[in-house]
């Protein structure tokens, strides 16, 4: 632990600038995993299931109670087409659509901002490690002799240990970044895939229901 305070130490102020990267690295990786992990985590097989038998029994009060459990992307986005289902197929679609483009960006949130948060740690350290050198250099160069040797070794240690902490901050955003990335886009892919499954049987619901009345009509 000591050494690590020590390489801290050495490596000048943009240490300061990495370890802000690297709590902003770590504030959004907990963030998004709370959010992808456990706030949008729903059994959506038993809950489409659970869904489809309410339709098809024509008990939409119950699938809407059943929406209201979860803050889940997938029961939002289901419930506000069930809400529209006595208006008709096309509004129901309408307020899917709706709501789905203000649910499903908020999925993807900051994650992007993991890419960026590993991309300027590296450069802060790359930075670091060129002002390093340039004081290495000025010190072979316009110091003293006597002090040559401590300002050429402070440099080089500046510039080694920037260079060291801007990459353990930014592997591990890196690695981060692509897992959420991954779990993300699955999250949204089965979101998109259930919503289209429920539709259809809404569809052919409304159908069925709406075709009696066509017949009495014609008769």
């Amino acid at each position: 632990m000591e050494s690590i305070f020590m390489a801290f130490k050495q490596g000048g102020w943009f240490m300061y600038f990495i370890l802000g990267f690297a709590l902003l690295g770590l504030g959004i990786i907990i963030e998004r995993m709370i959010v992808i992990m456990f706030k949008n985590r729903v059994d959506s097989v038993g809950f489409v299931n659970q869904i489809v038998e309410y339709i098809q029994s024509d008990n939409i009060d119950s699938a809407l109670r059943l929406c209201d459990r979860s803050k889940a992307a997938l029961p939002q986005i289901i419930r506000t087409g069930l809400e529209q289902t006595d208006l008709g197929l096309q509004e129901v679609q309408n307020s899917i659509e709706l709501k789905a483009m203000s649910v499903i960006p908020k999925l993807e949130k900051r994650t992007g901002y993991l890419s960026m948060t590993a991309n300027v740690a590296t450069l802060t350290g790359l930075l670091g490690t060129i002002w390093g050198l340039i004081t290495s250099f000025q010190a072979v160069a316009f110091a003293d002799v006597s002090q040559k040797a401590s300002l050429l070794s402070s440099g080089i240690s500046m510039a080694m240990n920037t260079t060291a902490f801007g990459l353990i901050v930014a592997i591990p955003c890196m690695m981060a970044f692509a897992f959420l990335h991954e779990r993300t886009n699955d999250l949204i892919d089965d979101i998109n895939e259930n919503v289209a499954r429920i539709f259809k049987f809404l569809e052919r619901k409304l159908k069925k229901q709406n075709e009696p009345q066509t017949n009495n009509w014609k008769k």
